[in-house]
């Protein structure tokens, strides 16, 4: 009687002092015995799931049970042969953690290939967390565990981040977005994830609660081009700034050759930087002229016309005379103009009848045909 006094236990509980167990089986091969009124603890976050001849027998969420034959259906079939003494059965009892296992790591181990606007195809890496939880632990059992005696966070992670991975895939293409602008939108991929990840782990007894994307690189030469169109931009207002940097880059690049061969290299890279430069000047002069050119609207029809237009081109009209720089109003025979500035007249002669400037010698306006 000693001896079956330890085989029978009163109290049936797990305490789980883990941090990566999902699954713990409670009986050994030698205590599998369960005496009739003992008591079943379950705590929160925990399952407790009794099989019986390799078949679920019941699941049991969080509480305090007696298993009597009372109140325990599945008791009552399994108890009903006599023992000689306490009733007793044998059976095997999993505890399930359902708590929220976090700060799962996850990773691209190879390339994630994109087709962008801006650089083509290109590929990116990624790494970021998860969560996960069982939210279905007879499915879980069924379809990852089994009969395992301990089941850890680690053994479904390694089996299952690749799953992720391939979700995370379908939903960069899903979202449309350029490289660019993927940083700027992680949640929304994130949701996308979480989304179509109920369709992969629901079956398997499974949740991803949270996906979380930590960084998406870009390949080292995409990230060395934004660099340089990023220096671009800060010193496109300064150019002979631009082409000192490009020339000091040349000349450090041949002070670190002992042999001084890199000179011809030096003079070309000075040379490619003024030629930049001077490229980038020009651009600037093109729009600084654009901007002079003032434009006016017509008196009578509001069309846009050229601020030196006498007469409109859409409807005909004679237009005030304006100050050919800033498009201001002028009084006839004025010599500046009140507004900018500006000098109007040259020679000193002026037509009397269109006010068109005229040479000092002319003796017919150009614009109206006047005598003078």
């Amino acid at each position: 009687m000693g001896f079956f006094g330890k085989q029978l236990l009163d109290v049936i509980e797990w305490k789980d002092v883990s941090n990566d167990v999902m699954v713990y089986r409670y009986f050994t091969d030698k205590r599998e015995e369960i005496m009739n009124s003992s008591t079943l603890i379950v705590r929160e976050s925990q399952v407790a799931i009794f099989v019986h001849k390799g078949e679920v027998a019941d699941v049991f969420g969080p509480g305090t049970y007696k298993l009597a034959t009372e109140n325990i259906p599945f008791l009552t079939k399994m108890l009903s042969l006599p023992t000689g003494g306490n009733s007793r059965i044998k059976a095997e009892i999993y505890f399930v953690n359902t708590k929220r296992f976090m700060g799962l790591k996850w990773g691209t181990q190879n390339p994630i290939m994109m087709r962008d606007v801006d650089f083509g195809n290109i590929r990116l890496r990624g790494y970021g967390t998860f969560a996960i939880k069982v939210n279905d632990p007879v499915a879980f059992m069924r379809e990852c565990f089994g009969t395992n005696a301990v089941y850890r966070v680690g053994d479904i992670v390694d089996q299952y981040k690749s799953t992720l991975v391939q979700l995370l895939t379908d939903a960069i293409g899903e979202s449309k977005l350029s490289a660019l602008d993927l940083a700027a939108h992680y949640k929304d991929i994130s949701k996308i994830v979480e989304k179509h990840a109920k369709e992969e782990f629901g079956p398997l007894g499974l949740q991803v609660t949270r996906f979380v994307i930590e960084n998406l690189s870009l390949p080292e030469d995409v990230e060395k081009m934004l660099d340089e169109r990023t220096k671009l931009g800060v010193i496109a207002d300064k150019m002979g700034t631009y082409t000192q940097f490009k020339a000091a880059n040349a000349m450090g690049d041949a002070a670190n050759n002992p042999n001084g061969s890199n000179m011809a290299g030096l003079g070309i890279g000075v040379s490619a930087g003024m030629h930049v430069g001077e490229m980038f000047n020009e651009s600037v002069r093109s729009a600084k002229d654009s901007k002079r050119q003032v434009v006016i609207n017509c008196a009578k029809c509001g069309a846009s016309i050229p601020g030196k237009s006498k007469f409109c081109p859409e409807c005909g009209a004679t237009q005030a005379l304006s100050c050919p720089k800033c498009g201001e109003p002028i009084r006839k025979n004025s010599k500046f103009c009140s507004s900018c500035g500006e000098k109007l007249l040259k020679s000193g002669k002026v037509c009397s009848k269109c006010g068109k400037e005229l040479d000092s010698n002319a003796k017919f306006c150009p614009d109206c045909g006047t005598k003078l």
